[in-house]
């Protein structure tokens, strides 16, 4: 059992926001499957259609994306959102986005009747225009939403940070001021991707977001220098797929650990993640996951 910003996880994995989390019946799936908590994919004031296809395309390091936000809106989000509170026994984070406080604020106060455990601000994606990494640089308007969702909820709120920015620090000290009970780090880092038979770039929106494990080494040193300036928890994601990559994240200072590109090699990953972390820790010798967050702090 870990414990995170009051919620009480069976294991330290967390299903990624934007990966299977679009029904009620998809989060209850990889729940069963073993992950620790899901979180939805984000949600937003309106209905949004995303960008056109093509929207991601699979790289010999990850996944390129560009889907731009597609969602149905809060309000026909909802039902979703009760099916997965109501049959499933482990928390569900409600991830949410908006082009303003105020936009954040409806969201989540119209979210909240369906009882989501937390909610995730996503202020971080980097092809949503009006949105995510275009508001997640800038540290006031970081700060300002934070708080205005705090304010008005009476759950854990967390905030996912872009790496997309020269200091991420200062956005996550933002995040902290403005009363956020954990960051999340990190989103997708921006790329893109060229046919060189038409020289056309592959994806509809031309650029997008790269996940999977060439951002791990990008993700770990986020997660560590967010671990030692801030005093609240740390949620490591970015190129999660084995139990050495969440032990590795951990070690940086990440509490928990959420996994998103490694889902499409099989929903397996969240049990091979959680007993290989319960291995691990019982063949060196320690007694929970609290002795190996932010080890790698001690070591310099």
């Amino acid at each position: 059992m870990v414990t995170i910003t009051g919620l009480d996880l069976k294991n330290p994995t967390i299903l990624a926001a934007g990966i299977m989390g679009t029904t009620g019946a998809s989060l209850v799936h990889v729940a069963k499957e073993g992950a620790g908590a899901v979180v939805t994919k984000s949600i937003g004031p309106a209905p949004e259609k995303g960008h056109p296809n093509p929207s991601m395309v699979r790289l010999e390091c990850g996944f390129l994306n560009a889907m731009g936000l597609p969602n149905p809106s809060y309000k026909d989000f909802i039902k979703e959102l009760e099916i997965a509170k109501n049959e499933t026994s482990v928390p569900v984070i409600a991830s949410i986005f908006g082009g303003s406080a105020d936009e954040f604020v409806r969201v989540a106060e119209g979210l909240s009747h369906a009882k989501p455990d937390a909610f995730e601000l996503n202020l971080s994606c980097p092809h949503a225009e009006g949105y995510g990494a275009m508001i997640g640089s800038d540290p006031h308007k970081v700060q300002q939403i934070t708080s205005a969702v705090c304010n008005n909820v009476d759950v854990p709120v967390w905030v996912k940070l872009t790496p997309n920015v020269t200091d991420i620090v200062a956005i996550g000290k933002a995040a902290a001021s403005g009363g956020a009970d954990a960051v999340v780090a990190i989103n997708t880092v921006r790329a893109m991707a060229i046919d060189i038979a038409s020289g056309y770039p592959i994806l509809g929106n031309r650029f997008g977001g790269l996940s999977g494990p060439a951002i791990k080494p990008i993700a770990v040193k986020c997660v560590y220098d967010l671990y030692a300036a801030l005093d609240i928890p740390v949620i490591g994601v970015g190129g999660i797929s084995t139990w050495q990559d969440a032990v590795e994240m951990m070690m940086a200072g990440a509490s928990a650990v959420q996994v998103g590109s490694a889902v499409f090699e099989g929903l397996d990953v969240f049990g091979s993640i959680s007993s290989g972390i319960d291995s691990f820790l019982t063949e060196k010798g320690y007694g929970g996951v609290e002795d190996i967050i932010g080890l790698a702090h001690g070591m310099v």
